[in-house]
């Protein structure tokens, strides 16, 4: 919810967190963070150099989003249709789009161009109306989210929890997109992206959709949220409410607990604006010491090491943190009236960046990037919306904001915190629990057999998080460490949990003997402290570190096991969708191959030879790396399709990942439908692409799947004249993805395995329950059960499959 919905819809999320590097390609330079102006003053030199607004648009996803019955969108089988697909919801009213990588969208690929449709020349493909816009995208997908808030037939608490997947994902995204588009803005960049839109229009569009999203965030907690947790006896009660006894024990409870660690920051001529941490929760305070007296501004930050909700008794009622303190100010500020107090939380950029080509030492670099992350521009002001108009005025001038930044809001700001209600025993207002459960192969290794016998007679597709985790990648990997006959272990790792057991195996292995090595990705975004820390454990065991590679940033999910066996040395391989991280793998989504295939495992071995070396290799046997044969690979793909429709054969593409950004590959899909090809994507967030132009996309639908778990597998499909190649692995469809990140992608070739695939992609495209049709302009219906009642979710479909499959008797 990059790979990005915390607990599980984080945009990487891995999503969303790892998603965002995008931004940067020839167009922001190192240091545009250093602002020698102030921005409003920019922004008023953009507004006299005429662009002072965006022009007129469609909303690229922002309308308002219906429900869509299921019975106009049937289910695709992967196979050739003989009905030429199911209906499609054609709008056909020109949209523009945009991103920063506008470069990417004129980009040549390889191959010969003639391969493409005469028809296609009679169309320009570059047209800005055919280019859905990033951002906005981004803020569509963030409204399905929220319509998860909405929904009353999702239970209580599951409710409660995308509240607050909401609140991190549009932090997350102010933090990375926001902040990467004032940078641009600050050096002055005005290079229009594929939909026609310079970063100001960008910026200004974006502040605008984004608005309603907070406002109807705000107004769902207030009047539905709140209400039902009230009646379900977890009351978040106003401070004013309590009765003289419950302040009495608050207030206590407040001078001893609370006040020592308030520091208040007062802002006077004697005393500088004081700095606000990001997305920290402050309180502003008006004071002053006599009647006819200024008043000052003060500063008390809401400690976050202190619970957020402060229980009543042994009953479910609450009292907000920053509520008691706001009660009991008068400790903190004696001898002086307090006159007027608002809260309000800032939002910074995070998108700081250092040349690493210059840096002498990667890892002081980072530490760098870290602390400065802390100082950087702010993007954002969320203050209450009855502030003093004083507080307002001083924190927009002194944080350099413009009036479109400040977002006055309703209700509690910051509701990331309300996570911790769904911890409260209270099954009936959950979803049913889940556990993920033994892989049916796998669990032969408990009689008698290794788990490298089990990998020996076939290949393992593992499928998170209805398979453990810990029960596939994890024990692959403590089996290594622990074999006599195990001579090496590689692993490239961008995020793992902080107590990481896969850490500990690899750190068990080289106590063991074995060779070790670890390519370490240190500008994993918001996970580099995590990163720093244990690669500093591993290297102290004596284990090969390779701190990330110049110039690009390593995302595959990949490790390698060099194993003696009776007829040789044999490679064991991991490559797969999700990161090495037992706490994500319970809530994404993820898939993952497990194979002694001997092509595979000397493609890796060249990839690690890449990690630890400097020459990257650009053919590789069978998997598609990047930057090195996956974009020319995918391409190759669709153009055969392509071809094989217009002589006349089936032709299909199916295709899941999370983002479809990257305008060189909209632009072969499209000259791909315009021949004939049935294509339909499954794409959970971003996508430029417009299905079911006249003439441009008609074969083309798009769906968008948001549910209980963050949809994050990668699986490719081509039909290939019946030869049904299938391919899974970390990369989306994004430019950066493709061009400036190290991905592996690999083919799954058993037929076993291409039929579990293939029954998965069938499950999404026939799901009523979370399945989402994006219309050409942009926006999506919900898809809706059949006139019978009968439903399909493709999470609980996966779960009763792993349950069934974990009664089987596991294939020898």
């Amino acid at each position: 919810m990059d790979d990005s919905m915390s607990d599980g819809h984080t945009t990487e999320n891995d999503e969303g967190r790892e998603e965002s590097d995008d931004q940067r390609h020839d167009s922001v330079t190192d240091g545009a963070n250093t602002d020698t102006v102030s921005f409003r003053s920019m922004l008023d030199e953009t507004s006299e150099n005429g662009d002072s607004s965006a022009p007129d648009r469609l909303t690229d996803g922002n309308a308002e989003d219906g429900v869509l019955p299921a019975d106009s969108e049937s289910a695709a089988r992967l196979g050739p249709l003989e009905d030429g697909g199911p209906d499609r919801a054609v709008d056909a009213d020109p949209m523009a789009a945009a991103d920063l990588e506008s470069a990417a969208l004129d980009a040549t690929t390889t191959g010969d161009s003639t391969e493409s449709d005469t028809a296609s020349h009679t169309v320009d493909l570059s047209d800005p109306s055919y280019y859905l816009n990033r951002e906005l995208s981004e803020l569509a997908f963030q409204r399905r989210v929220l319509h998860e808030v909405e929904d009353e037939d999702n239970p209580l608490l599951e409710r409660v929890k995308f509240l607050a997947i909401v609140t991190t994902n549009l932090d997350e995204f102010f933090r990375k997109r926001i902040g990467g588009l004032k940078q641009q803005i600050a050096v002055g960049v005005t290079e229009e992206t594929p939909d026609g839109r310079t970063p100001y229009e960008q910026w200004v569009d974006a502040l605008e959709e984004a608005r309603p999203l907070f406002e109807r965030q705000a107004e769902c907690y207030r009047e539905e949220i709140r209400p039902a947790l009230a009646e379900e006896g977890i009351q978040i009660v106003d401070y004013d409410d309590l009765a003289t006894a419950e302040r009495q024990h608050l207030r206590e409870y407040f001078e001893s607990s609370v006040l020592p660690t308030l520091t208040p920051l007062t802002f006077d001529p004697a005393h500088p604006f004081p700095f606000i941490s990001n997305q920290s929760l402050s309180l502003a305070v008006l004071t002053r010491e006599r009647p006819d007296a200024e008043l000052t501004f003060s500063r008390v930050k809401i400690p976050r090491n202190q619970l957020r909700f402060v229980q009543l008794g042994d009953d479910t009622r609450y009292v907000l943190l920053e509520d008691i303190v706001r009660a009991n100010l008068e400790l903190l500020f004696p001898d002086v009236e307090i006159v007027d107090t608002a809260l309000f939380r800032v939002t910074r950029n995070a998108e700081v960046r250092r040349n690493e080509e210059v840096a002498e030492d990667l890892i002081e670099m980072i530490e760098e990037v870290i602390e400065e992350r802390r100082f950087a521009t702010a993007v954002r002001l969320e203050i209450e919306r009855d502030a003093p108009e004083a507080v307002r005025e001083i924190l927009t001038r002194e944080l350099d904001l413009d009036e479109r930044e400040v977002f006055e809001l309703d209700g509690p700001l910051d509701y990331r915190d309300f996570a911790e209600l769904t911890d409260l025993d209270r099954p009936d207002l959950k979803l049913p629990a889940w556990s993920p459960q033994p892989h049916p192969r796998l669990k032969r290794a408990d009689d008698g057999m290794t788990v490298f016998d089990v990998i020996s007679n076939d290949d393992v597709l593992v499928h998170h998080p209805y398979h453990s985790f810990e029960g596939t990648v994890q024990r692959f990997l403590e089996a290594a460490a622990n074999d006599p006959d195990v001579l090496a272990i590689k692993a490239a790792i961008y995020r793992t949990a902080s107590d990481s057991q896969i850490i500990e195996s690899l750190l068990e292995a080289a106590r063991n003997g074995k060779q070790v090595a670890v390519m370490v990705e240190l500008k994993a975004r918001f996970d580099e402290e995590n990163n720093l820390e244990w690669a500093k454990k591993l290297e102290e065991e004596g284990i090969h570190v390779a701190y990330g590679t110049i110039g690009y940033k390593t995302h595959t999910k990949t490790s390698l096991v060099v194993r003696q066996e009776d007829d040789g040395v044999r490679l064991y391989s991991h490559v797969g969708t999700g990161n090495y991280h037992s706490e994500t793998a319970k809530h994404y989504e993820d898939l993952g191959l497990l194979t002694v295939d001997r092509d595979v495992g000397q493609d890796l071995v060249k990839l690690f030879n890449y990690f630890t070396g400097h020459s990257m290799h650009r053919d590789y046997r069978k998997l598609l790396i990047a930057p090195g044969n996956m974009r020319d690979r995918f391409v190759e793909l669709i153009r055969a399709e392509a071809e094989r429709a217009r002589n006349g054969e089936d032709a299909r593409i199916v295709a899941k990942m999370n983002r479809l950004e990257d305008p060189a590959i909209v632009r072969e899909l499209y000259e791909a439908s315009m021949a004939g090809v049935d294509i339909d994507l499954v794409v959970r967030d971003i996508c430029r692409l417009r299905p079911g132009l006249e003439g441009i996309s008609e074969t083309i639908d798009v769906y968008s799947v948001v549910g209980r778990f963050l949809e994050h597998s990668r699986i490719f499909y081509f039909l290939a004249g019946g030869e049904d190649r299938y391919y899974t692995g970390s990369a989306d469809w994004m430019t950066r993805n493709l061009d400036s990140r190290v991905e592996a992608i690999t083919p799954i070739e058993a037929p076993r395995l291409q039929d579990r695939l293939e029954t998965n992609l069938e499950t999404l495209l026939s799901d009523n329950q979370n399945r989402w049709v994006m219309r050409s302009d942009g926006s999506y219906e919900r898809c809706r059960p059949d006139e019978d009642g009968s439903t399909t979710d493709v999470h609980e479909t996966s779960m009763r499959r792993a349950l069934d499959d974990g009664q089987a008797d596991p294939r020898p």
